[in-house]
């Protein structure tokens, strides 16, 4: 049963409403420095913790609970009778409730103008020991570090005559640690990050040791295969307008492949400014357009690759609206993407039950470049920055005799932002804000530009040339041919090749236009 409680919080949301009902049940309240301020400006009856240990809070506020009568109060066993002779000899109480969070050392060194000693004066002491105490010695003292836990941990306490079950105690425990553990973290991140010590330290890219802090969303019925096991996590740092913000409002719980699609279309669609669709299969566009509104940018977009895309992922960067539900509902799709979805468009798609519905916020592109892109090698780790490059057309460089048009370039910078989130060696052919090609994936660049200029000679067929892209230098004129043979009229590459004249005569040779863009977008 709880009868005494330390409360002591750096994010004070909720701590007025949690302390006052577990006054109102007859819980004595101990509290430090500012929380002890908070709660009696609030008119609620507490004890400060200098008051209740005898020695004053010191050095600034950097000791105030590492005192026996704190740590005694929360370690004791309530079941070891040595434990108990050991606080009654010495005055100490117990404490049966601990409420902390720690000091705001992410938000502190996120801010442009952190100094190593204003990161320093985040870093909490007593706090990750009284959590430790309290957390190890779960079996008799309850710890919440979260806010959001606290209606629910007093709606146990109502019902049980201030008593907390084990399982409830257990848990916050496990969540205890955590807190601590990514608080450590971010810490051991920060420091690891710095070449030397003041005054000459300076911030490299990429901390010494490497502490990721992620949160399991849910279990998944399995992994890319039935016979793999997998789960969902989201990042504790999430970047605004990320998959793992999204909000499921209808259909089948996801899979994994889901998961994986979903990004890769989410991540495409998002980064066109004009209204878009992008159809994902297998992690690759299979298909993206641009139009006047969402059903039109899906016509488009199907018409590259309708085979490809059935049972594919759908995502739009415009409100999805009852056109579009209509435009979709003779197709089989597994997940449909937006940043919203009108009354009229749920009502249409209600009849899809097994549909997924996901809603995620648009968010500028720039929110990920504090992100890193992870992925795992056998016994390590890859980490990068996000490919955050967007299309500079004033830094491009026209190499051939003929320049292309006015809508050759905006075709140029179409094909260009789609084949960024293809997988490498990529071509794509497009026109008029659609694609009409995609080849992806592929060994051979040449075997690429195949693909994508047989399925656009066949989609395409009443088109009179294209805008081709390819994700990085044709390294011998063989891919440039054809393209050309496909119809290209000009193209787009990186450059960057020892035969980039032999290339670029090709390409003078085919009266094709061709720019250089002087950037690569492998995607791997």
């Amino acid at each position: 049963m709880i009868q005494q409680a330390l409360l002591s919080v750096s994010n004070k949301t909720g701590i007025v409403e949690f302390a006052r009902a577990l006054a109102a049940r007859g819980i004595a309240l101990l509290s430090t420095g500012g929380t002890a301020q908070y709660l009696a400006r609030a008119g609620i009856p507490v004890t400060g913790i200098a008051d209740y240990t005898g020695f004053p809070e010191i050095l600034d506020g950097r000791i105030k609970t590492l005192h026996p009568k704190v740590h005694g109060a929360l370690l004791a066993r309530r079941d070891s009778d040595a434990h108990c002779r050991t606080l009654e000899e010495h005055g100490i109480g117990r404490i049966d409730l601990l409420a902390v969070n720690l000091y705001p050392f992410t938000q502190t060194i996120a801010q442009a103008d952190c100094t190593l000693e204003n990161a320093l004066e985040q870093i909490d002491i007593g706090g990750p020991a009284m959590l430790r105490a309290a957390a190890k010695n779960y079996r008799d003292v309850t710890v919440v570090t979260d806010p959001d836990d606290y209606e629910t941990l007093l709606a146990e306490i109502r019902a049980n005559g201030n008593a907390v079950s084990s399982q409830t105690r257990f848990r916050l425990a496990a969540k205890a640690f955590a807190h601590t553990a990514q608080y450590d973290g971010a810490i051991t991140n920060y420091l690891t990050c710095l070449d030397e010590a003041p005054p000459h330290a300076s911030c490299c890219a990429y901390p010494a040791i490497l502490n990721l802090s992620f949160e399991k969303v849910q279990d998944l019925r399995y992994g890319e295969n039935p016979h793999q096991q997998a789960a969902f996590y989201r990042d504790l740092n999430m970047p605004a307008g990320a998959l793992s913000t999204y909000r499921q409002w209808q259909g089948k719980a996801l899979s994994y492949n889901n998961l994986a699609d979903a990004d890769a279309a989410w991540e495409c669609v998002k980064t066109l400014n004009a209204c878009a669709c992008v159809i994902v299969k297998h992690a690759n566009p299979c298909g993206a357009a641009l139009a006047e509104s969402p059903a039109e940018a899906f016509a488009k977009a199907l018409q590259t690759d309708p085979a490809a895309a059935f049972g594919g992922i759908i995502a739009f960067n415009r409100e999805m609206n009852a056109d579009a539900a209509r435009a979709l509902a003779s197709h089989f799709v597994e997940v449909l993407i937006a940043p919203a979805f009108s009354d009229e468009a749920r009502q249409w798609l209600a009849a899809k039950q097994h549909l997924r519905a996901l809603e995620i916020p648009l968010a500028g592109v720039d929110s990920q470049s504090q992100a890193v892109d992870l992925k795992r090698v056998g016994g390590g780790l890859l980490v990068q920055s996000f490919d955050t490059c967007q299309a500079q057309p004033d830094e491009w460089r026209v190499v051939t005799k003929r320049h292309p048009g006015p809508q050759e370039m905006d075709d140029l910078r179409f094909v260009w932002q789609i084949a960024k989130f293809v997988k490498s060696n990529a071509v794509v052919f497009g026109a008029r804000g659609m694609t009409y090609g995609i080849g992806a994936g592929q060994m051979s660049r040449l075997d690429a530009a195949r693909i994508a200029g047989g399925k656009a000679q066949y989609t395409g067929s009443k088109e009179t040339g294209f805008a081709v892209a390819s994700d990085a230098f044709f390294p011998f004129r063989d891919g440039l041919d054809v393209v050309a043979a496909a119809g290209a009229r000009c193209v787009i590459q990186p450059g960057g090749s020892i035969r980039d004249d032999e290339i670029i005569a090709a390409a003078d040779e085919h009266q094709i236009a061709m720019v250089f863009t002087g950037v690569r977008h492998f995607r791997h």
